[in-house]
Order: C-alpha cells, then structure tokens, then sequence
C-alpha cells in the first residue's frame, strides 16, 4: 500500500478465547491469513495495522491492535469487515475500542505538537 497520511487511529483492545488458544501456532497462522486477511483486504481499503502482545502484562486484554486509517469512513469499513471474520467474537473478544486523532488538538488550536523526542 502506498504511504498515507493516518488520520484516525485506532487501538483495539482483545482478548484471545479458548478456542483460538487450542489452535496450534500455525492453524492460527493459517487462519489468519485465510479467514480474517482477505476479507480486511477486499473491503477495508487505506488501512495499516500493527500487533502488540499484551499478555505478559494484562489478563483482562491479551493484544492489542492498532489500527491506522485514512479517514472515518476506511476504519468503519474495517470493523464491519472484522465483524464479519471469525476474529470478531469466536477467536477473540473485544474488549474495547479506543479511536483517537494523533494530535488533535495541536490541529484544532494551530499549535505546534508536544512530543518528547522529534520524529
């Protein structure tokens, strides 16, 4: 996918079930990549992601997903396509979903963001 501004952000927050658990590594790899990917793919254009493990930390939330897309409109599609896989609910259960604009406020108010180390 060619680079694109990311303007909605989305942190997924989920929790694995038993039943994703009693595949092995790669039945998970497999699924993934034939059950959820394609679907993302064909409906949820101008979106990119990223996956952090968080079980070593948290019981309640095992990864998390962040989800970045092009507009409002790109991450809906992308839920409703995620909705439709057996990511949503059979393998794993959103926990909660936390969708942000990477310094809006410094783009509401013209003010130069504040970040601690310079991209």
């Amino acid at each position: 996918m060619p680079e694109f501004e990311a303007n909605v952000t989305a942190f997924m927050l989920v929790k694995t079930t038993p039943e994703w658990l009693r595949l092995s590594v790669g039945e998970r790899v497999k699924a993934f990549e034939t059950e959820v990917l394609p679907v993302v793919k064909a409906k949820a254009k101008d979106v990119r992601s990223r996956f952090f493990d968080t079980e070593f930390y948290s019981a309640r939330v095992t990864d998390v997903w962040v989800w970045e897309a092009r507009d409002h409109e790109a991450y809906q599609l992308l839920v409703d396509a995620l909705r439709e896989t057996p990511f949503w609910d059979k393998y794993f259960e959103v926990v909660e979903l936390l969708v942000g604009v990477e310094n809006g406020y410094a783009r509401n108010y013209g003010v130069e963001a504040v970040a601690s180390i310079e991209a």
